[in-house]
């Protein structure tokens, strides 16, 4: 939790402000019925007139001060709250851009949308009840019990008597929330990793007829976490009419003590003031009963705060497994593009085997370097190291000359063009989208982008051009434009090495030919291109054949006829695609 309310620091004006209202709003309440009693005992009793206009006169003051200090303490508290909310979201948002996709897997996306929303409104929440509550309660407790003492130490005897089973009350409730609250916040994550799979396979499940099938899934889940939820508010809820029956109890007992000793009093004088002290200890009783209350809900809404505070410190903490070096070195200029595998290995995390086992190869700079295999061969896992997206668990992988890992991630990325296997595009003009890849790009280079990957034709015919928006989740373009934004925006970095992960899939193979051409003819960097087309590597510098996660064949396509035997069964498995070419 400490480590979490440290950004209290950074919005520290608004939070102190506030609790300087909260504390002066209750300071103003406590006046209230003490001149309430004066009243009584110093006006009535003697049939002042003068004397209760004039303390009246006060009492609206002060009451009308109170309200004004309640208004603005009202407001500076949200602010503050509010604030720490959106430093929160930040600080998780930052954390998040400088994990590597290992650290992301090990949490699992879902848990960190949860952390982002759900585990910080909880904490905003705190925040707002620990300004209203936290503060005020020790005041309207030790107040409220001061005033009460001045007026009749006797009569306070029955607010002592009333504290411990409160307190009982509001520590057995603690005891069995606390768990509670644990397993809902897992339940909680586990709802929304499931929401995410079925919102994404929406096409499928409605394809295959699944939609009763994943409904029951969906309401064996959903059941659970309500029922854990009314659970956790039957019990919350016990807490309300528990306080009743001891305010109650507590009052009659007043009452009755109160009323004996009126009884047992003669002089009329000393039974008005007692009337007008047991009034006003009515209020103040009321007002400590009322700040046991609220420490007793902070029991409750404090380990809830404390589990969304640690669930955010997991991520926060969390030290990230790919890290720039202490002195980062720079690529030697002469080996400028140049990758090279020298005996990699390579397994994600908790994986029983490698992906990938002893690779070993050498893009060359300025050439195109081809790899191709099965389903599971591990091609995009080899990829994903050059830009160190992934670590190798031994081995080397050279960019440039230089262990990728010596070499600051800020310039790596900056050298390397990556299209990704799933085109992704921010909402946004395409315009934006492309300029995602160079925010400084010159209109001729963002033409010329977009000629080579084959998607001026389509974007001329839109009626905005390149100010034509893409929506959220890019549903009003087709796969094809997607994969040809995706090479283009790509295209518009300068940079030495571009990287295709069957970014060609979705084209037909009229346009795989013509972007091919294109970048054969415009681009000198070097290019990787993994595919499953023949048809897009045969004329490759180099074709690398990947079969369980080991390179099986290296060569042209015409040595590879010769020398591999399962790039030959590749090759003949599409030869009656590759004759429509």
């Amino acid at each position: 939790m400490k480590k979490v309310l440290r950004f209290l620091g950074r919005i520290k004006k608004d939070t102190a402000f506030a609790m300087l209202l909260v504390v002066l709003n209750q300071l103003l309440g406590l006046v209230l019925p003490l001149m309430m009693s004066m009243i009584i005992n110093n006006g009535i009793s003697n049939g002042d007139l003068d004397y209760i206009k004039r303390v009246g006169f006060y009492m609206i003051l002060v009451a009308a001060a109170t309200v004004g200090v309640a208004s603005l303490s009202s407001y500076f508290t949200s602010k503050a709250a509010t604030g720490y909310g959106r430093i929160l979201r930040e600080e998780i948002f930052l954390k998040v851009e400088t994990l590597s996709q290992s650290d992301i897997d090990r949490i699992g996306t879902p848990s960190l949308i949860t952390r982002c929303t759900n585990d910080v409104k909880v904490m905003q929440d705190f925040m707002l009840q620990m300004l209203r509550m936290i503060i005020s309660t020790p005041v309207m407790l030790l107040g409220g019990t001061v005033m009460a003492v001045f007026l009749n130490a006797k009569l306070a005897l029955v607010i002592f008597a009333v504290l411990p089973v409160i307190a009982l009350v509001a520590f057995l409730v603690f005891k069995l929330v606390l768990p509670l609250f644990r397993k809902r916040q897992r339940m909680v994550d586990g709802l929304n990793r499931f929401l995410r799979e079925k919102l994404s396979g929406i096409r499928v499940i409605r394809a295959f007829n699944k939609e009763e099938y994943e409904d029951a899934r969906f309401d064996e889940k959903n059941e659970a976490l309500s029922a854990l939820v009314l659970r956790l508010q039957r019990l919350m809820a016990t807490l309300i009419p528990v306080g009743i029956v001891l305010v109650v109890i507590a009052l009659d007992a007043l009452i009755y003590i109160a009323t004996k000793n009126i009884d047992a009093m003669t002089d009329p004088v000393k039974i008005q003031n007692t009337v007008g002290d047991l009034q006003a200890f009515v209020i103040y009783m009321i007002m400590i009963v009322l700040a046991i209350g609220m420490a007793a809900a902070m029991f409750i809404i404090v380990p809830r705060a404390n589990i969304s505070a640690k669930r955010i410190c997991e991520v926060l903490d969390l030290e990230p497994q790919i890290k720039d070096p202490a002195v980062p070195k720079t690529i030697d200029e002469t080996r400028r593009g140049e990758i090279v595998f020298e005996n990699v290995t390579f397994g994600y995390l908790d994986a029983q085997q490698p992906i990938l086992s002893n690779i070993t190869f050498t893009a060359e700079a300025g050439k195109t370097t081809a790899i191709i295999g099965g389903t599971g061969s591990g091609k995009s896992s080899l990829v994903s190291l050059i830009p160190r997206f992934y670590d190798v668990k031994a081995g080397r992988v050279l960019f440039g000359g230089v262990d990728v890992r010596e070499l600051s991630q800020e310039d790596l990325h900056r050298r390397i063009g990556f299209v990704a296997q799933r085109a992704n595009l921010f909402s946004g003009t395409i315009e934006e989208n492309l300029r995602y890849g160079d925010e400084n790009a010159t209109d001729e280079k963002l033409r010329r982008a977009v000629e080579i990957s084959q998607s001026k034709g389509f974007i001329d015919e839109l009626p905005d051009g390149l100010q034509s928006f893409v929506s959220q989740n890019v549903t009003n373009l087709s796969g094809g434009q997607k994969q040809r934004l995706s090479i283009a925006r790509a295209l518009v970095r300068d940079a030495d090495v571009y990287i295709f992960d069957d970014s060609f899939s979705a084209l037909d193979f009229v346009t795989d030919a013509k972007l091919r051409a294109a970048l054969k003819k415009e681009i000198s960097s070097t290019v990787i291109i993994v595919a499953q087309r023949v048809g897009t590597i045969l004329n490759a510098d180099k074709i690398l054949v990947l079969d369980c996660g080991k390179i099986v064949g290296e060569g042209t396509h015409n040595e590879l006829l010769e020398s591999c035997e399962i790039y030959r069964e590749i090759v003949a498995s599409q030869l009656s695609k590759e004759a429509l070419q």
